[in-house]
């Protein structure tokens, strides 16, 4: 044991004689002592006191050690007797002729760190103090150029590694985050800035084009995306992603972006004006195709014409309302001149610089009257493949003149109430609502009884539309006013057939005045016109009905109740002629002679079914 005790404290490496049998150091030198147990004079110990943790890495070192006949390890742990951990490179090899015992070397490999550490900076301090701070000062001015130029940039820039945290962070970038550079290095900048989309959902990283750019090494281009501040507002961003490398080796990527907040809101206002502009263009267009429709229609005059009692008192109640915003509602028989009433009133009222929207209610297919009142948007469920207003918005601001709105279907006519009572409307297949400012100005042929007795128009609208009445006379109960509208009329219809005007005769004017006039004012109208084509010279030649006014005096007069019935019972013998066929030249409506749409209303209100014409 002595010559093995000098043996090992010559040696000036750390070097310990093991017994594996026992698990016992049976010497070690100096060195050894001072590496594990910190003290030159320390017995030695039991092995495995510092190995701790490490021992099943040491068992199969010494299970290679045995089959190879000796070995070396850098995994195995030790830790010292302070409770160091000591990173050492154990190099063994069994002692000839005793079985169990291992001569142990142990290479301190910090302290041989070290040691390298000093030679190289020896080495650095030999090849010249003055070369290596000239190096210093070429890289710190490099990267503090590189700085200057990040730093300058008007864009955001910043970097990530293939990790994707952030690596540098320029000024720009800083300023439009609301991150500082201490927030943002070293961390996933993905959650912090680019989490979500704009409309909250959440933005995964894989699939965020930033990242995509590094893993697939390509450049990303996006247009329009945020980044979401430190206080958590977004900003509407363009960016690149370009990969870049470290020596051929993939390293990351810098992304250069730009905000395009304030660009992308001026372009909101700009599309929202050009929107605008189009449905104002629009509207005027179809403003200035029913003004046109106005101008050309073959309306006999636009003045009321007479002296009767009955045409003073409507004159008198047309100045009365005339000035304000009075919901009217005018009723007569067909041709009393309705519509002039409302043109009159529109004409006097504040209203007169803005258009009298004319709304035939019985001129429109059912299905498609929503759409005409109230527009329509291109791919509405009616079909529509353009935008159109409406009457009621073609009306804003001007004058809605519903005419036979007791001819409107009566779903229509809920939403129609609604409309006028909300002041908006909605355009078919669209959600936003449109402000409205109009005047309505309603017609009907129905008496106040028949209006308020019959089903043909909701009792909610009528009460909203008749706010203000005026009922037109028929022409047969003021026949003074007949001679003045025939000269009137006899006078237009020759200037526009280029005619010369027919003198009237007593004989004449007795004659018309003595016609009952069921056609009204627009029979009188026809009547003047083809006297005007027919007559030759200064003879006024007349082709009345051919039925006499003593045969229509002679008649026996049936109350409205006989009446609604005399027309129920016509219209059912008519369905059973065409076996139920309403429209087509041969259905009923042709055999009528009315418009298929009344005919379909009338079948609906008066609640007529198949059973009674089969």
């Amino acid at each position: 044991m002595p010559q093995t005790d000098s043996l090992l404290q010559a040696i000036p490496q750390p070097v310990l004689l093991l017994d594996t049998s026992c698990d016992r150091i049976v010497d070690w030198n100096s060195p050894a002592a001072r590496l594990l147990a910190c003290d030159p004079d320390a017995p030695p110990a039991a092995f495995s006191d510092y190995l701790r943790s490490a021992l099943p890495q040491f068992v199969v070192f010494i299970e290679e050690v045995d089959h190879r006949g000796e070995g070396w390890t850098r995994d195995v742990t030790l830790t010292s007797a302070a409770g160091k951990p000591l990173h050492c490179e154990l190099l063994a090899r069994p002692v000839p002729g005793k079985p169990g015992l291992l001569t142990l070397v142990l290479t301190d490999l910090r302290a041989l760190d070290r040691r390298a550490e000093q030679a190289a900076a020896a080495e650095t301090f030999r090849a010249g103090l003055v070369e290596w701070k000239r190096t210093e000062s070429f890289f710190a001015e490099l990267e503090r150029q590189n700085q200057l130029i990040l730093n300058a940039a008007g864009e955001g820039i910043y970097g990530i590694n293939a990790e994707g945290k952030t690596t540098f962070v320029n000024r720009a970038a800083q300023e439009m985050l609301g991150w500082t550079s201490e927030d943002l290095l070293g961390r996933d900048i993905h959650s912090m800035i680019h989490h979500h989309h704009l409309n909250g959902d959440v933005y995964p990283s894989q699939q965020c084009p930033i990242y995509q750019s590094f893993r697939y090494e390509k450049v990303k281009r996006i247009e329009d995306e945020v980044f979401w501040r430190k206080d958590g507002k977004p900003i509407r961003v363009e960016y690149v992603s370009t990969p870049i490398y470290d020596q051929r080796v993939l390293a990351g990527a810098v992304v250069i972006f730009r905000d395009i907040t304030e660009r992308k809101e001026s372009e909101r206002k700009l599309h929202d004006a050009l929107a605008e502009v189009a449905a104002l263009r629009d509207r005027l267009e179809q403003e200035n195709a029913y003004l046109q429709e106005a101008i050309t229609s073959e309306r006999a005059h636009h003045n009321i014409i007479g002296s009767s009692p009955a045409i003073r008192q409507t004159v008198t109640r047309i100045d009365l309302v005339a000035a304000t915003d009075a919901t009217v509602l005018i009723s007569g028989e067909t041709g009393t001149g309705k519509s002039l009433v409302a043109t009159a009133i529109h004409k006097a009222s504040p209203r007169a610089r803005r258009p009298l929207i004319h709304f035939k209610c019985s001129s429109v297919a059912p299905e498609e009257v929503e759409a005409e009142l109230c527009g329509q948007v291109r791919g509405a469920p009616n079909g529509a493949t353009r935008d159109k207003p409406g009457k009621l918005e073609l009306a804003h601001g001007g004058t809605l003149f519903l005419d036979d709105v007791e001819e409107l279907p009566f779903e229509i006519q809920g939403k129609l109430l609604a409309a006028l009572q909300n002041g908006t409307v909605t355009r078919l297949g669209d959600t936003r609502e449109k402000p409205l400012d109009i005047r309505v100005i309603a017609a009907t042929s129905l008496t106040d009884i028949q209006a308020r007795r019959s089903s043909r128009i909701r009792e909610d609208l009528y009460l909203f539309l008749n706010v203000f009445p005026i009922t037109c006379q028929p022409l047969r109960d003021r026949q003074e006013d007949i001679p003045l509208l025939a000269a009137h009329l006899l006078k237009f219809a020759s200037r526009r057939l280029n005619r010369p005007v027919p003198v009237m005769t007593e004989r004449v004017v007795q004659q018309l005045q003595s016609y009952d006039w069921p056609g009204n004012v627009r029979e009188l109208r026809n009547v003047m016109e083809r006297a005007a084509i027919v007559s030759r010279d200064e003879k006024l030649v007349l082709e009345l009905s051919a039925a006499s006014p003593a045969a229509k005096t002679s008649s026996s007069f049936r109350t409205e109740a006989q009446l609604h019935d005399l027309a129920r019972g016509n219209l059912i013998a008519a369905l059973r002629e065409t076996s139920g066929r309403i429209s087509g030249p041969t259905g009923a409506a042709a055999l009528l002679g009315v418009k298929p749409t009344t005919l379909y209303s009338r079948v609906k209100n008066w609640k007529i079914l198949d059973e009674d014409w089969a």
